[in-house]
């Protein structure tokens, strides 16, 4: 499960339409609606400035976020739109799904080396490269993996990390299947390829 869903706090809304969402504005609180999940919706307002917060964090669109609205309880929610203001590029409306613990969604998992003193290749000096600290998968909204593991031991410089190698949590999958992705590699040391180089060279002029 993942370890910590960040909690997304907002209040509910009185009034709907065009006018209480303006007044909402007025007051630095963007208008949002929650939907879905088998509920009624329920138009809710957040702060302009923890929003933006985020927004500018990243990812909030693939984030699920644990919303605290009081009155309510708890629930499970995730991004499904930002309406921007057209001139000013600021949000305006939010748009966030309710999910049932049975809901597949796409969301970024951290990946966590291990075994780093078990690597050949580490231990001679070589250097990980890791070309995705995430992974996109699809995962069920009621088993979210805290991250994916991947054991370096047993690894020479030149071996590559590719998603096939890392063992996935059962019910979840890349959302990128047409290729078998590169997640790290161990390269060599920048003074171990000078002198291999220097060697090839050696070995061309003597022959």
């Amino acid at each position: 499960m993942a370890g910590e869903i960040p909690d997304l706090f907002a209040t509910e809304r009185t009034g709907t339409g065009k006018g209480a969402a303006r007044q909402a504005r007025r007051e630095h609180f963007v208008p949002g609606i929650v939907y879905g999940g088998g509920a009624e919706p329920l138009p809710i307002n957040l702060k302009y400035n923890e929003l933006l917060k985020r927004l500018k964090a990243g990812r909030f669109l693939s984030t699920l976020f644990n919303l605290k609205v009081e009155g309510h309880e708890d629930v499970r929610v995730i991004c499904r739109g930002v309406q921007r203001d057209v001139v000013k590029d600021l949000p305006i409306h939010v748009d966030l799904m309710r999910l049932r613990r049975t809901s597949r969604i796409n969301l970024f998992i951290p990946v966590e080396f291990v075994g780093h003193e078990k690597s050949p290749g580490l231990k001679r000096g070589g250097v990980l490269t890791v070309v995705r600290p995430e992974v996109e998968l699809m995962v069920t909204a009621g088993e979210i993996p805290e991250k994916l593991v991947v054991d370096l031991s047993g690894l020479n410089v030149g071996d590559i990390v590719h998603i096939s190698d890392v063992a996935l949590p059962e019910g979840t999958r890349p959302t990128i299947t047409d290729r078998d992705f590169v997640i790290a590699n161990i390269s060599a040391p920048s003074g171990l390829r000078s002198a291999d180089g220097e060697a090839e060279e050696g070995e061309g002029e003597e022959g």
